[in-house]
C-alpha cells in the first residue's frame, strides 16, 4: 500500500476548493424561492405578528389558500401587497 504525503499547500488548496463549493452551493440555494410559503415563513419575512396576518387574511389583503389545517400564500401574492403598499421616500 502506497502512502502519499499531504502538505500545507494541498490542505490550503483543498480547502479553498471547498469553499468554493460551498459558496457556489449556497448561492443556488438562495436563489431559489419556494412557490408557496406557510404562515411562519410570511410572518418572518414580513416581521410580523400572527394576529397581524390573521387580519390580512381576514380583510383580504392577502390571498391565501387552506389545505386541510396548513395555511399557504403564494410567494408571488405576498410580493404584489408588499410593492402595492410601497411609499416613495419624500425628497426635499
Amino acid at each position: 500500500m502506497a502512502m502519499e504525503i499531504l502538505t500545507k499547500d494541498d490542505l490550503n488548496s483543498f480547502k479553498n476548493e471547498l469553499f468554493k463549493e460551498l459558496r457556489t452551493f449556497l448561492n443556488q440555494k438562495n436563489t431559489t424561492q419556494k412557490e408557496w410559503l406557510r404562515s411562519v415563513d410570511v410572518r418572518n419575512m414580513l416581521s410580523i405578528s400572527n394576529g397581524t396576518l390573521q387580519t390580512l387574511r381576514i380583510n383580504g389583503t392577502l390571498p391565501f389558500t387552506k389545505m386541510g389545517g396548513t395555511i399557504f400564500y403564494a410567494y408571488e401574492d405576498v410580493t404584489k401587497v408588499l410593492n402595492q403598499n410601497k411609499r416613495e421616500a419624500n425628497t426635499k
